[in-house]
């Protein structure tokens, strides 16, 4: 029985790694579709208690944080949508860190920006991949937490 267990978690270990290495991959293109329309990228995958950010930089002024979402296909919703209020949330925590960390004050712009890809991962016979890359360039604002929960402080 044990190793029935040990299976299912080695699987569920697994399936983590390759939405990493998915992730990364998709990651990687927004960074490059980013650079090429002008974007500078400061940081990628920026980690802390508080959470994580795919992409840290700077456009127009606005230091930006990024967040990179993809999906196959939109029969589970678009990329964008898979941004809820509660990963708004982390993000903009995670964001107050990094400028707490940086010494970055109140009086600098910054932009909550998503980066959503959608299409097949794989490529077809001229050898372009089937993407949608779309850029929400201020796609929500900051959401501060509140004691109560309700994000109002």
């Amino acid at each position: 029985m044990a190793c029935a267990g040990q299976c299912i978690a080695y699987r569920k270990a697994d399936e983590m790694r390759n939405k990493r290495k998915v992730g990364a991959r998709f990651e990687e293109k927004a960074c490059a579709y980013l650079a090429g329309k002008g974007f500078c990228v400061l940081e990628r995958n920026f980690q802390c208690r508080q959470g994580e950010v795919d992409i840290i930089g700077e456009e127009e002024g606005y230091l930006v944080f990024v967040e990179v979402k993809y999906r196959a296909c939109a029969k589970s919703g678009s990329p964008a949508e898979a941004v809820t209020a509660a990963k708004q949330k982390r993000i903009c925590r995670t964001a107050d860190y990094y400028r707490y960390l940086h010494g970055i004050g109140d009086d600098r712009a910054i932009r909550y920006d998503v980066v959503a890809i959608e299409g097949a991962e794989n490529t077809g016979p001229d050898g372009a991949q089937n993407l949608e890359i779309l850029w929400y360039k201020n796609a929500f604002y900051h959401r501060y937490a509140g004691r109560n929960g309700s994000g109002v402080q």
